[in-house]
């Protein structure tokens, strides 16, 4: 049994090149990077049910959500290393493991206490699959263009959930009880792992692995954080998920109680949204090489601010200089602008987190978990942010999302000149 594992992870130390890479290794990567978001989003529509069935507030089963982001982030520091220590499989195969454990116990947890536990047991296990995706587009693809264009594919697989998961999650509440979404999240952790021991192949070749201790841990975040290519491009990926956090956050309270949309109609429009982060992200992957990706993320970094600022002003004027003529038509015009500001982060995300990984090769897991940190600290600091205020305007939604673009731009300023002006 040990020599077959061997013999499979030797017959596959590394891919040789782009083109003789399968098309289908991106649509398995995307698909393992899927059980974030999934996980994420699917649960959301929950939440009344779960309030009623645990004999609880809002506040603690809205609690399970921050809970989850702890756990990725904290999870992604750890499990980045490994890889990079013991090859890309293995931590895959653990990490989707105690997922689909954990996910099982959520399904059947008596308690908000012991749903809590489970679901930060389950954000450890589900950080593999944010990290080790990632680490392996690196490993297979060198090439910054070629790398990046590869991500853009992963973004498209993984940005189909965003549009399916709350109205599945929806759709099941609706007819069954809410713990068939987590029966449901285990069975989808198991698939997982058969995938990764039957089809992933391993990318990290044993002569690149990298020691693994304490003090050489904090040497490769020490290293990674003072350098300026990583560190300017992670903190884009970083304020671009707390300006899309900042949607996700407020969007339901801002659609569907000030502007009236139906569950159903609001479910469409986050359906909307998706589909244009995809389609930009494809957009990406067909410019990368004829344009240069640094390029490509300054450029989509500006319309993404441009839109931040027209989506400020919108609602600014709608509330206290517009009549009720423009009042009746403004949300379309928000959606517009919104549309304008979350869009490009298909090409802004995929483009940043080559620059970060780009000069790193021997540290890509340690790297994208660095990275993914960032953004799932960002994205809570979002959250956090948004319960400040009270829930009587689409401003502190706006004004956030305007911050996390201007802080990408300030960010794509403190890149190295040789990536900043390629």
């Amino acid at each position: 049994m040990a020599s077959a594992s061997v013999s499979r992870d030797s017959a596959a130390q590394a891919i040789p090149s782009e083109r003789a890479i399968p098309g289908w290794v991106p649509l398995l990567l995307g698909f393992l990077t899927a059980v974030g978001p999934i996980s994420t989003d699917i649960y959301l529509p929950a939440f009344p049910a779960m309030e009623q069935s645990f004999q609880t507030d809002a506040g603690n089963v809205q609690m399970t959500l921050s809970i989850w982001f702890i756990g990725l982030a904290l999870g992604q520091l750890t499990v980045g290393p490994l890889s990079d220590r013991f090859g890309r499989r293995g931590p895959m195969l653990a990490g989707n493991f105690i997922y689909a454990v954990a996910s099982a116990v959520c399904a059947f947890a008596p308690d908000i206490l012991t749903f809590s536990i489970a679901r930060f047991v389950a954000s450890i296990g589900a950080s593999a699959s944010l990290v080790v995706p990632t680490a392996c587009v690196r490993d297979m693809v060198p090439d910054r263009n070629a790398g990046a264009k590869m991500l853009s594919r992963l973004v498209m697989v993984m940005g189909v959930v965003p549009i399916l998961a709350p109205m599945l999650g929806g759709m099941v509440v609706a007819v069954v009880s809410w713990r068939v979404i987590f029966w449901a999240s285990a069975v989808y952790g198991a698939l997982c792992v058969g995938l990764v021991w039957f089809l992933l192949p391993e990318t990290l070749p044993l002569q690149k692995r990298v020691s693994l201790s304490p003090f050489t841990l904090i040497a490769r975040y020490t290293t990674l954080l003072k350098d300026r290519a990583f560190s300017s491009h992670a903190l884009v990926t970083g304020f671009s998920t707390f300006m899309q956090f900042s949607y996700l956050t407020a969007a339901a309270f801002v659609f569907i109680k000030m502007f009236h949309f139906s569950p159903l109609h609001f479910s469409m429009l986050f359906g909307v949204f998706s589909v244009f982060m995809i389609g930009a992200s494809q957009i990406n992957g067909l410019l990368v090489g004829r344009i240069d990706s640094t390029r490509l993320l300054t450029g989509a970094v500006l319309v993404s601010m441009l839109g931040g600022i027209l989506l400020v002003a919108l609602v600014v004027w709608g509330k206290w200089y517009a009549g009720p003529a423009w009042q009746q038509h403004q949300v379309w015009f928000i959606i517009a602008a919104m549309l304008l500001t979350l869009a490009p982060t298909g090409i802004i995300f995929p483009n940043a987190m080559m620059g970060a990984l780009a000069d790193h090769p021997s540290l890509a897991g340690a790297a994208a978990a660095l990275a993914g940190t960032m953004q799932y600290v960002l994205g809570a600091l979002a959250g956090f942010t948004l319960g400040q205020f009270a829930t009587t305007s689409a401003l502190p939604m706006a004004g956030c999302m305007l911050f996390g673009t201007i802080m990408m731009f300030v960010m794509c300023q403190f890149r190295p000149k040789s990536a900043a002006t390629a």
